[in-house]
Parts: structure tokens; C-alpha cells; sequence
């Protein structure tokens, strides 16, 4: 469902705020709403019960992205859905630093009040009214300066240090859009504005030929080993690409090194660590480069795993110790695994079509 206006009003009133204080201990689980919005719609009309069940349940589903904030903090499924990890917002919030910001398509204001919460003046705008003042409720529950207007980001923004841009990537339907011309509003846009330092979020996956045109270094950012975002920095930096590892309060980069070539980093037989590298590495580019910087040897041009002769210690890094390999046969393996009495067997797989249903029944495949 959508939150409209009427429905912020209500929300935000004192008959609402109790209605969500109350729901905040409830069943919110889908077998259970039925029960609630008949329990509800004796105090209240039926837009206000779903609206409130609605936000209700949106708090609780935030807690991943906002932690206890969420529980005061107001939002919509798809702005709930584009809001960044937090460990993102932060890390991102303190490279811009307290200059003058404006957050262009800023949403429920995430991003805006990550950046007001480390001293920069923001305003953010979006040209969705529902959605800027979700931002102004937010901002009020956090106690955070922003401002926030309804603005169109294609007519022109004003005067700033920086422009964070964080453009729709999915359609009315909910499908993800790939193509950067297909962004709401396109990546092109930004062409259009002077500002010297323009930040623009973009997805993980993004065609790295279609940002060729695009001045500026791309950072892959990476959760706990877990490929979140890939953000645009055009502000005078040359081209490159880099990756970022968030571990806790612990932020990891990794550029590539002028005198790695594939020539340092031959290809090999498996040796005594098979290794992967963390996914931002995999989409910077950077995997020969760190096999390189760990003395490793690459077992396929085209497959991110590398070799080892010991064990490399590093955050970038998984690692499994190599008792034997084979070259691929699915009847040996098989036999292999049967004559070694292997029990579950967990499938890294790449550069192959194998699916576990290929070996024995108790198989689980990563990629």
C-alpha cells in the first residue's frame, strides 16, 4: 500500500503517534492483521487503521537499515527498500564532511540527515511531496537540522559544495533498472549541473561500459563481505576504480597499484590455499591486483579465485586449505567423494554449470 498525506497527518497527530506506540508491541505478522484491523476499527477509521499497521510494520522491518531510530522514524516501502546500510551512510556522510549539501531525489532524508548529523547544511530535494515530508518527520524525530523541499533536480539545483545524488533504480513495478539511461531521473542528469563535487549512488551491478563517459573514480563498497553499493565520485579524482570494506567502525580501501600487470600474477595449479577475494575487489577489477600483493597465482584468467603457498591473513579475504584437487570430471568427483566418505558437501562454484542436484543429494552451493 502507499502512504498519502492525509495519512502522515494522522500519523503524526497525537491520536496516531499512540495508535503506532501501541502497535510497536503487537503481532504484526501477516496471520495476525486481519484480528488487529478488526480490533482497530472500533477507534478508528479503516484508512487510518491500515495506515498505521502499514508504518508499523515498517518500522519494525527498518531496524536493520536504522537500528532503535526506526522506531520513531517514518517511511515507504520502496524508500525504505533504496535507504543504504547504515555503516554506508556514515562512512559516505563523513568523506563529504560538513560543507553545504544538496541531497538531490533525497527521499525519506537517509542520506540527508547522515551528512546534518556530521555538521554539513543540507537541503534535500525530492519531487515526490509524500516523501519530502516523511524527510521533515524524520529530521524532527532524530532531532537533526535538514531542510527539505519538493523540487525538480532536472530544472537546476542550488548553489552547494557537493551534490549527492541518489537517483530511482527501480520502475513502477518494482524491477530493478540496469541501464543507467533508464535511472529516475537518468545518470546524465548530473551533466547538466556546475556544481565542481557531484556524489551519485549507484547499484552494485552497474555496466561499468555505459560509465565510461563519466569523469571521476567508481567505488565498489562492500558490508561485512557483502556487496552493497557502487558510488560515483566526480570531483576531480581521476578515472579509477576502487573498493571499500566496512567492518564495524573499521573501513578498509583497496586501489589498484600502478606496476601489478598480468604478468605478475601468473596462472597456477591449485597450491596449498585456495582463496576468494571480497566482492568489491571482484567488480573494481582489483583481483589480480591483491593476488599479486599476497604472492598468489591465478587459477583461470576469467575466475576470481587465486592460489596460495600459506594462508593470507587479510579482512579482503576467505580462505580454505587445499587437501586435493582434480581436474574437473563429474564421475570422478563423485567417486572421489564416495571413496573419501565425504558426508555434506558445500559446492564454490564458478566458471562451471554443475548444480548440486549433479552430486550427491545433500549439496549446497554457494556462488
Amino acid at each position: 500500500m502507499t502512504i498519502s498525506l492525509p495519512d502522515i497527518q494522522f500519523l503524526t497527530s497525537e491520536s496516531g503517534t499512540r495508535l503506532l506506540t501501541h502497535l510497536a508491541f503487537q503481532d504484526l505478522s501477516q496471520a495476525n492483521t486481519l484480528h488487529l484491523l478488526t480490533a482497530l476499527r472500533k477507534d478508528y477509521s479503516a484508512e487510518q487503521a491500515r495506515a498505521a499497521l502499514e508504518m508499523a510494520g515498517l518500522r519494525l522491518k527498518a531496524i536493520d537499515k536504522f537500528g532503535a531510530d526506526a522506531s520513531t522514524m517514518f517511511f515507504t516501502r520502496d524508500a525504505l527498500e533504496q535507504a543504504s546500510d547504515p555503516l554506508i551512510r556514515r562512512y559516505r556522510a563523513s568523506q563529504i564532511g560538513a560543507m553545504r549539501v544538496v541531497d538531490a531525489c533525497c527521499g525519506i532524508g537517509a542520506d540527508s540527515l547522515a551528512m546534518a548529523a556530521l555538521d554539513a547544511d543540507v537541503i534535500g530535494l525530492d519531487l515526490d511531496a509524500v516523501r519530502i515530508e516523511l524527510a521533515r518527520c524524520n529530521a524532527t524525530a532524530l532531532g537533526v537540522s535538514a531542510r527539505f523541499q519538493i523540487g525538480d533536480v532536472c530544472a537546476g539545483l542550488p548553489e552547494a559544495g557537493v551534490v549527492f545524488f541518489d537517483p530511482g533504480r527501480r520502475d513502477e513495478q518494482g524491477r530493478r533498472i540496469h541501464n543507467i539511461d533508464h535511472y529516475l531521473p537518468p545518470l546524465s542528469t548530473i551533466n547538466a549541473w556546475p556544481h565542481q563535487q557531484v556524489v551519485v549512488k549507484l547499484s552494485p551491478g552497474a555496466d561499468l561500459a555505459q560509465l565510461e563517459s563519466y569523469d571521476g573514480r567508481i567505488e565498489f563498497i562492500s558490508v561485512n563481505g557483502d556487496l552493497k553499493e557502487a558510488v560515483l565520485w566526480r570531483d576531480g579524482s581521476p578515472k579509477a576504480l576502487t573498493a571499500t570494506l566496512l567492518i564495524g567502525d573499521t573501513t578498509h580501501h583497496w586501489h589498484s597499484s600502478a606496476n601489478i600487470t598480468t604478468a605478475n600474477t601468473p596462472l597456477s595449479e591449485p597450491h596449498s590455499w585456495l582463496v576468494e577475494p571480497d566482492p568489491a575487489l571482484l567488480r573494481a577489477g582489483l583481483v589480480q591486483d591483491v593476488a599479486a600483493h599476497f604472492n598468489g597465482s591465478l587459477l583461470d584468467e576469467t575466475i576470481a579465485y587465486f592460489t596460495t603457498d600459506h594462508k593470507p591473513e587479510s579482512p579482503w579475504l576467505r580462505s580454505w586449505a587445499v587437501l586435493d584437487w582434480m581436474p574437473f570430471n563429474l564421475k570422478h568427483l563423485r567417486t572421489y567423494l564416495r571413496e573419501h566418505q565425504v558426508g555434506q558437501v558445500t559446492v564454490k562454484k564458478r566458471g562451471t554449470a554443475v548444480t548440486p542436484r549433479n552430486l550427491d543429494s545433500s549439496v549446497k552451493t554457494q556462488r
